[in-house]
């Protein structure tokens, strides 16, 4: 059914290689995209006066645009070529990275990032799908690892990536990073890749894109601005109700619809949506946890962007223990057991950390920090192989595409949600004595704000208090993480299923199957 313009002996080039190469950079730099900007936040709500809700658009805006556009995006891909449109996937992911490195406005940043989002989307699919033009079936496997490992490592690379550029150049250089990756990426594409189409995938549905991408901005828009409106304002209450309305209206279109873009009848199986919220709640606590952490370790402790990306790597020490823990765990004791130890780890981990206090010193959010590493390891990766070990093998593509949307969602409602939760505590303990008028308003912003004010006013008071608030702010939001987590632990140990799961043979004639594994894997 695919359709390869290329040459046949295309497998045996010695340059594949090469491509693979390039492919590779190009999945790490969208794992630096999910993270670097998190150590910049602080940065630019200096230089740039962004608030918290700006901040968090900063954040999600990439997130929410990557969620409703990667299925539309790999469609497109199965039938106008798949080469053409990662090569326009990059094209446009340089784009936003170029306008996001050199604009001095807030607003700016945020389409720059929800262009980003864009490429993003096109990528990530597409540069799985093309590999089986390029490796014969055996090869496949090992070229599949290399890909999701280079989007593995780009997550906990991203802040210290980041945090250099950011100590020695302006705020956005952190976006010129990917300039250069990006670039050998699509040069790679052009003179390396045989174009590769499916014409018999479904076409793509532009309702159900627009209901997608409608509903879920509408969501995190109504989240993200209600601490400030309220709420029970008018235009909050809007949003909420249009994201419903939209959310239902694809639900409904999936089931009418002969080939669906997105596959409502896979929420008929039990097994595989059971995992699916548990990998879903995961990248929700790991996405709000990774947005919160860097003002603490930069504005409340006090170090530079280098320093805040450098003391968030015990996080990546508990991830690689697990990893070298979790398969023989889940063969032994089965996924129902790694994914609820996983989950009640991490709910331990969010609990310890919430004890943190102004004056607890790094030492002891590096110690919390590597056991919620180690809860995030052995949760994510077996409930996420074990939802797509759960279908048919002709299902495998379409619930990995599922599951890959709902896993971005997570990550994006958990920064608008958390987040919106941190500025609310946040502003309702400042103390702001003695300020008036704007600058109250600008204290209130976030724990950056609030520190500039005080240096500006000479305020050791100010100081002081939006420490406190801040420290008090993400005690709040990890005490909701680790009871998400410990509810999520109770569910998957009372409703996942209890057999050992074991890993699937590699395909050695599915490239769907073997695309499908390897996205459960990133």
């Amino acid at each position: 059914m695919v359709a390869v313009t290329g040459t046949a002996g295309s497998r045996r080039d010695p340059r594949r290689w090469w491509a693979l190469g390039a492919l590779v950079a190009s999945m790490l730099v969208l794992g630096f995209d999910m993270t670097i900007l998190n150590v910049a936040l602080p940065t630019m709500a200096e230089r740039l006066g962004a608030t918290t809700g700006q901040q968090q658009w900063m954040a999600d805006a990439y997130v929410v645009v990557f969620a409703a556009l990667m299925l539309p995006a790999g469609l497109l891909g199965d039938r106008f070529g798949r080469r053409r449109m990662l090569i326009t996937g990059l094209g446009i992911f340089l784009a936003g990275s170029l306008v996001g490195a050199l604009t001095g406005d807030v607003n700016t940043v945020i389409a720059a990032r929800a262009v980003m989002g864009v490429g993003a989307a096109l990528i990530t699919p597409l540069a799985l799908s093309v590999l089986p033009s390029l490796f014969t079936p055996e090869e496949q496997g090992k070229a599949i690892g290399l890909v999701s490992t280079g989007s593995a490592l780009g997550l906990p690379l991203g802040p210290i990536t980041g945090g250099w550029p950011l100590d020695h150049f302006w705020w956005g250089s952190v976006f010129l990073i990917n300039v250069p990756m990006v670039a050998i990426g699509i040069t790679a594409c052009l003179f390396l890749l045989p174009e590769t189409r499916d014409p018999a995938s479904p076409e793509v549905d532009t309702l159900s894109t627009a209901c997608t991408a409608g509903g879920l901005g509408a969501l995190v828009y109504a989240i993200i601005e209600a601490p400030d409106r309220g709420w029970t304002d008018p235009l909050v209450l809007a949003a909420f109700t249009t994201a419903a309305l939209l959310i239902t209206g694809l639900v409904r279109r999936s089931r009418r619809v002969r080939r669906p873009m997105l596959d409502m009848t896979l929420l008929a199986h039990r097994p595989f949506v059971l995992n699916t919220v548990a990998a879903t709640l995961v990248m929700f606590v790991l996405s709000g946890l990774m947005f919160v952490l860097p003002p603490y370790l930069q504005a409340v402790l006090g170090n530079d962007t280098l320093g805040t990306g450098v003391r968030l790597l015990p996080m990546v020490l508990g991830l690689s223990v697990a990893a070298k823990l979790t398969p023989a765990a889940t063969t032994r004791l089965g996924a129902r057991a790694t994914v609820t130890a996983g989950l009640v780890v991490l709910a331990f981990a969010a609990f310890l950390g919430s004890r943190t206090t102004v004056h607890s010193g790094y030492g002891f959010t590096a110690l919390w920090l590597t056991v919620a590493g180690l809860g995030f390891g052995c949760a994510l990766v077996p409930a996420m192989t074990s939802a797509l070990a759960t279908l048919p093998r002709d299902r495998a593509g379409s619930g990995s595409g599922l599951l890959m949307t709902l896993r971005q969602v997570g990550s994006a409602i958990g920064i608008a949600l958390l987040g919106s939760l941190l500025a609310g505590v946040f502003r309702g303990r400042l103390d702001l004595t003695g300020l008036t008028g704007a600058a109250a308003d600008a204290a209130g912003d976030s724990v950056v704000a609030a520190h500039l004010i005080a240096r500006r006013t000479g305020s050791a008071h100010l100081a002081a208090s939006a420490d406190g608030a801040y420290v008090h702010g993400m005690t709040v939001v990890l005490l909701v993480c680790g009871a998400a987590a410990l509810v999520s632990a109770l569910a998957a140990a009372a409703f996942l299923p209890g057999t050992p799961a074991t890993a699937r043979d590699e395909p050695r004639d599915d490239p769907e199957m073997a695309t499908a594994a390897a996205d459960a894997g990133e």
